[in-house]
Order: structure tokens, then C-alpha cells, then sequence
């Protein structure tokens, strides 16, 4: 059934007391407006600056009752007809017992007609006693088209304010930002599209980071995602060569949301990989590879020392996350979060384990959440619990290894760049086998290292500096090497190469 059935049902069958949270309070009067086409009731509206006024005719009545929440009450108890009452912002006046007890009475029938009560509030918690007889209705988020049209009134309203001039807009960034917008209420949706076309009287692929941005701040109320505004691109990642095909190929099926007859939308990838070999560079070429924001989970964030409120964040944050989709969510060293170590946290990891798991499960049946692709990112494979590596938790387990010669190469060929040198005046495969069982940011200090020296010699930076950087560094391969080669023994037959 639709969101009309389904409250057409409740308001058949009599429920004394419907519970609605949401912003959009008009978005609420239309749709019980639209259900007395089926089933016919008196429909009243209360605000405390408005008091109770009738809805159901043409027009809306003056008053017909007090904004005192109480006078209200006893106006619903001695009407003489069945009728539907929106009651807006009315929770906060069931802290005084003589309102909470008439509000009883009404919905316990006691010398009353079988009203239908309906609480309407951005955020409604009820006493213990009202809550066991209330039902929560939740209207449903506008589709596409709803949006589509949204967005089209509001290109209207600023050509009408603007002496006729007409909105430019790219059709397929049209649709990006309709889709960009799903997840949203209606008013939200309707705040943003409004905040980009005024901006400059065009709907173009520019706007698309702004959206994404204005979304995050409207949506991220638990406050444990970070908006990460600097992706990388797949051309500042030396390597990888595997990971970034395997992304390409997939994005034209993740960025449409709709897959072909049997093909699933892309759930994620698990990176593991030794230390400073760009496992978080890839996280964040992953997302401008798909075209889309990312958001980073820290785990250390979420867990709280009373019962309950660990859970109950990560269920916050992945919500958020869900709602601001499609995007890419990325979890860094997750081993830290989800480490198994028995029962000395109370059973916290265990528990936070098994919520994260069924969220991975089950988010593919809504097209929305399946929107949201999962990069977690590890450096200890032996403090990952095994059921997040079963398969079928992501879709692949990549091995970011340590550079080879040629990645080596393309690692100070970038690093060089980016600091405004010209590589081409470096030996560079001197330099990349003088540093073997280096890792991309061993390669990048050695760089920054002979920086420094080069300006206390007041000389140019040249190969012979940032060799002798290189010969003065011990790796992490050679300071750790059997923890950083039992690693690379332990994924070369159960991961796939990234590079």
C-alpha cells in the first residue's frame, strides 16, 4: 500500500493517537486532506499561536477553539461529531499531568467520541503511559518526480523574480541533482534547489559538490561522519592499476542506480595492505572515480561508555549515511573498531560487529542504500574478525602491496610534480632501486628530507640529495620486516592484487 492507504487504514479503524515527526507540517495537512476523499472525518488543526481551527471545508475557519493547550483538550472532548485533530507541537504541554490525563480520557473513549488524535512535531517523545497507545507513522520521503517538479517550481519562482529570465540548466545535471536530492523531506529538498538556482540562475554539474556539501550539513546530526572535500584523483595514485579497472568498470552501474537484469549495485571493497602504501589515497580516488562525495566513519568516535549508545551511533551514523546517498563510506582501519578481543569491552565490539554485518546484508534490498559503497581500509589482517572477511561481505579483498620498481618510479614522478619540480631532470630508476621495500610515503618523505637539506645548502634539489635520503632511511619492511612479510605471505593466495 501506498503512504494515502496506509493513513486512510489507521484513520478507518479509529486510532486514537497517531504519532507524526516531521518538518514539513503542510506536506502533513494535505495528505489527511486527501484521505477524507475516502474516508470522511471533521478535520481540525491546533497550534498554540492559532488555537483549533476547522480544515475539512473550502477554506480554513477562523478559530473555533483556544490556543490554551488545556481549553483545547476539553474542545475535542465535548464535540458532538467524530473528527480528526492535528494537534502541531502539542508534546511539550503532556509534561503537566491534568493534559496528560485529559489527553487519556479522549483516547480511552472515557465520555468521548472515537477521535482520531494525531501529534505532529519535528522530534516527539511521549510519557511511558501515552506512548503504549500510540501508533508512529512516518510519511514517505518524494520520489524522483515529486523532486523533478519540486525542482521546476522553484526555476519558475526565480524567472518570475527575475523579469522573466529563464533558468539554465544541463539536463543530465538536472537529473544528478534529482537524484542527488532523494532522501531528503520535501522542504529540505526544496531549501537546497532553491539555494543553488539563486545562486546563479543555472542547474549545471558545478553545482553538484556544493549540493552534496549543503546535504551533509542538513544530515549529518549524529556527528560522527566527516565530509572528506579533498578527494584524489586515480592519476595522483601510483599503481593500482587493478583496483582503478575494477572501479571503471563499475561505475556506470553504481552512478545510475539502476542495474541491469542480473547485476547487483556495488556494495564495497575491503583494502589491506601494508603501511604508507596509499590504502587512504585509494579510498579517496575511489570516490572522485565514482563521481561521488566521501565520507569517512571514525569508529573511536562512536563508542560511548554508557550501554547501548555505541550502537545506537553507529546506527545514527549509517543512517545518515544511507540518506545522503549515493556517496562512498569509508572506514579507516577498521581493525581498531572491530578488533576481537573478547569480552573485556563488555561485549561492545562483538555487538557493534554484528550491526555493521547485518547493515552490510541487508541494505541491497532498498535501491537508496545500496547506493552507499562500503572502502574499509586495514593494516593488521590477524585483528579482523573472520566474519568480516567471509565472502560475500564486499565484493573484493584488494592487497595494496609495497611499490614495485615501475610504481616506485611513478610515486616520485608524482611527488616531484606536486612540489613543482621537474621529474624528468631526476634519474628516477636510480632512485626507485635504490629504495626498494620502500612504501609510497617512505618515497614521498625522502623527497621532503632532501628538500630540507637542499635549502640549508642553498643549492637546488638534484638526484645526488635525494639519493642520499633514501640510502639514510631504514623502511618499514626492514624495521618490521616478518610482521610486513607475513602479511604479504598471508594475502598472496587470498587477495587480490590491487596493482
Amino acid at each position: 500500500m501506498n503512504e494515502l492507504q496506509d493513513l486512510t487504514a489507521l484513520i478507518r479503524a479509529n486510532t486514537p493517537l497517531i504519532v507524526i515527526e516531521t518538518q514539513d507540517e503542510a506536506r502533513v495537512v494535505d495528505l489527511f486532506r486527501q484521505a477524507l476523499g475516502q474516508v470522511w472525518r471533521a478535520l481540525f488543526r491546533w497550534s498554540i499561536t492559532e488555537g483549533l481551527r476547522r480544515l475539512d471545508m473550502d477554506r480554513e475557519d477562523d478559530a473555533v477553539g483556544p490556543p490554551d493547550a488545556s481549553a483545547a483538550l476539553h474542545a475535542i472532548k465535548q464535540a458532538e461529531q467524530r473528527g480528526i485533530y492535528l494537534l502541531l507541537d502539542f508534546h511539550p504541554y503532556l509534561g503537566y499531568a491534568s493534559s496528560q490525563r485529559q489527553l487519556r480520557d479522549i483516547l480511552q473513549r472515557r465520555h468521548s467520541l472515537p477521535h482520531v488524535v494525531v501529534l505532529v512535531g519535528a522530534k516527539i517523545e511521549l510519557p511511558a503511559e501515552l506512548d503504549a497507545l500510540a501508533v508512529r507513522f512516518s510519511p514517505r520521503l518524494p520520489d524522483g518526480n515529486a523532486l523533478l517538479k519540486m525542482v521546476r517550481e522553484e526555476a519558475e519562482h526565480y524567472a518570475r523574480e527575475h523579469g522573466g529570465r529563464r533558468v539554465e540548466a544541463d539536463g543530465e545535471a538536472v537529473k544528478q541533482i534529482v537524484r542527488n536530492l532523494q532522501g531528503l523531506s520535501l522542504v529540505d529538498a526544496r531549501r537546497i534547489a532553491r539555494q543553488l538556482i539563486f545562486a546563479d540562475g543555472a542547474l549545471t554539474a558545478s553545482d553538484l559538490p556544493a549540493l552534496n556539501k549543503l546535504k551533509f550539513e542538513l544530515l549529518n546530526r549524529s556527528g560522527h561522519l566527516h565530509y572528506e572535500y579533498d578527494t584524489a584523483k586515480f592519476a595522483d595514485v601510483a599503481g593500482a592499476s587493478r583496483l582503478k579497472r575494477w572501479i571503471e568498470q563499475r561505475r556506470a552501474v553504481f552512478v545510475s542506480g539502476n542495474p541491469p537484469p542480473g547485476l547487483d549495485l556495488p556494495k564495497g571493497v575491503l583494502l589491506l595492505g601494508v603501511q604508507g602504501c596509499g590504502k587512504s589515497m585509494l579510498a579517496k580516488a575511489t570516490a572522485a572515480g565514482f563521481g561521488v562525495p566521501l565520507l569517512r566513519l571514525d569508529f573511536g568516535t562512536l563508542y560511548d561508555k554508557y550501554h547501548g549508545e555505541t550502537e545506537k551511533n553507529l546506527r545514527a551514523a549509517l543512517a545518515s549515511a544511507e540518506q545522503l546517498a549515493p556517496c562512498v563510506l569509508w572506514i579507516d582501519e577498521i581493525e581498531k573498531g572491530l578488533a576481537s578481543g573478547g569480552d573485556e569491552d563488555g561485549g561492545v565490539s562483538r555487538r557493534v560487529l554484528g550491526y555493521l554485518l547485518t547493515w552490510m546484508a541487508e541494505r541491497k534490498a532498498g535501491a537508496s542504500s545500496g547506493q552507499v559503497f562500503l572502502v574499509a581500509t586495514a593494516n593488521q589482517v590477524q585483528d579482523l574478525p573472520p566474519e568480516l572477511l567471509r565472502k560475500g561481505r564486499f565484493d573484493e579483498i584488494f592487497f595494496v602491496d609495497l611499490p614495485s620498481p615501475e610504481a616506485r618510479v611513478e610515486v616520485l614522478r608524482v611527488h616531484l610534480a606536486r612540489r613543482q619540480l621537474d621529474p624528468d631532470a631526476f634519474n628516477l630508476p636510480a632512485l626507485a632501486a635504490a629504495a626498494n621495500g620502500f612504501s609510497g610515503a617512505e618515497l614521498e618523505q625522502a623527497i621532503v628530507s632532501a628538500l630540507y637539506a637542499a635549502h640549508a645548502e642553498q643549492k637546488p634539489l638534484d638526484t645526488e640529495l635525494v639519493m642520499h635520503e633514501i640510502r639514510s632511511t631504514r623502511p618499514l619492511s626492514v624495521l618490521m620486516g616478518e610482521q610486513v612479510q607475513a602479511l604479504r605471505d598471508w594475502a598472496r593466495e587470498r587477495t587480490v592484487p590491487a596493482d
